[in-house]
């Protein structure tokens, strides 16, 4: 199988929910060691209760988020739970907290403290608005800054209301983001000897992703207008098209491949037709050409358009999550993680999507609640005795 990529690297994490812990959760499949300081008052993190699959202090959501971490709670408004702290992070590579901007500097998580004690230590903020400035206090969540963000005002019909992705990008944008900054700056530590803070915000995130699209308005003044059928903004055809039982994706980001579609389609008046010629006469001409080839495709089910076009014009059916989760597929495609969790039994779900030669991820169930204080706490050389003086002093909550 080979060692680990990432083995030997510790990261302290402060997450909770999905951005912090998505970005985590690929490092650690990657053979970092991932602790997490779960906060007692709550009864840790609170994607634990979420359902379905929720048994006690354990669920498949915060699984998903969390398998092959570590945990342990830690009362980090407690001198107690601050030493703890303190002594993790001397010999930690990175701290990373998943908390709103202004909570990460009361909590000491930052370099300025840190930093004394480990000079290589990276602190990572990861928060909805940043960790300064006038919105550090804000909370924020994935639907909040896919409507803030101008992500929902781009998506769905042109006269229908604006949509949010059906799956959390914001926060898994945000968590990845997160995680690339982290490395990046571990790397940089490693060659001086010097960390720093990483502020990494959801809502920076957000915007840029916008991407090109920002370039044009910000450059052009291109508004950011809605297309009807997902289609691209400039390419034609790019785009959803409905079928005799479902719909089709077609992406024509080359000449080429509009010359084999309509080869393909038996459509050659539209081959020859200078209306059509270029992507700027098909994008000044869009509803002419659309019109002819939305007629066609509907002449046929899904399955014959995939089958006709696979291998010549990029094409795709548009598939339920359902139909995508397809076991077989999955593990053709070395994309299923399997374990057997002690309270949820046995757990499958999608693996990590990186492929390494020399390495195969080994996957872990996510961590029962406090369940590795004493082996973290040992390892960072406590003696019992001296956990126990802690759980006195309600550096773990209140046990």
């Amino acid at each position: 199988m080979g060692q680990a990529p990432l083995a030997g690297v510790r990261i302290v994490a402060v997450e909770q929910f999905g951005a912090g812990p998505f970005g985590t959760l690929h490092l650690a499949d990657l053979g970092a060691d991932i602790i997490r300081l779960e906060d007692p008052s709550s009864g840790g993190d609170i994607s634990r209760y979420v359902t379905p699959g929720q048994r006690g202090t354990d669920s498949l959501y915060f699984d998903s988020f969390n398998r092959g971490k570590r945990s342990v709670l830690l009362d980090l408004k407690n001198p107690a739970g601050q030493e703890v702290l303190h002594r993790l992070c001397g010999s930690a590579h990175a701290v990373y907290a998943n908390l709103r901007g202004d909570v990460v500097k009361a909590l000491g998580l930052t370099y300025d403290v840190l930093g004394r004690i480990n000079p290589g230590i990276v602190c990572v903020s990861l928060s909805a608005y940043g960790r300064d400035g006038e919105r550090s206090t804000e909370p924020g969540y994935d639907p909040l800054i896919q409507a803030e963000a101008g992500w929902a005002a781009l998506t769905g019909d042109p006269d229908g209301p604006p949509i949010k992705s059906g799956l959390s990008l914001a926060d898994y944008a945000g968590g990845i983001m997160a995680a690339l900054a982290l490395m990046v700056a571990i790397f940089d530590a490693q060659r001086t000897g010097r960390g720093r803070d990483v502020d990494v915000s959801l809502y920076d995130v957000a915007l840029a992703f916008h991407n090109y699209r920002a370039t044009w308005y910000l450059t052009a003044g291109v508004p950011g207008d809605r297309t009807p059928d997902s289609s691209h903004p400039s390419i034609v055809p790019f785009q959803f098209f409905a079928t005799a039982d479902g719909h089709v994706a077609i992406a024509c980001a080359k000449e080429k491949f509009f010359r084999a579609l309509v080869q393909r389609m038996d459509l050659p008046a539209l081959a020859t037709d200078p209306r059509f010629s270029s992507f700027d006469e098909r994008h000044q001409n869009r509803e002419a050409l659309l019109a002819s080839l939305r007629e066609q495709f509907r002449q046929q089910p899904t399955a014959h358009w995939v089958d006709l076009l696979r291998g010549h014009v990029p094409v795709a059916p548009v598939r339920t999550m359902e139909s995508a989760l397809d076991r077989g597929e999955l593990e053709r495609r070395a994309m299923i993680a399997a374990y057997r969790h002690s309270a949820l039994g046995e757990v499958t779900t999608v693996g990590l999507p990186i492929k390494m030669s020399g390495f195969t991820p080994a996957y872990r169930p996510g961590p029962t609640l406090h369940g590795d204080r004493d082996a973290i706490l040992k390892e960072a050389g406590y003696a019992p005795a001296e956990i126990e003086a802690l759980r006195g002093r309600g550096a773990f909550g209140h046990e």
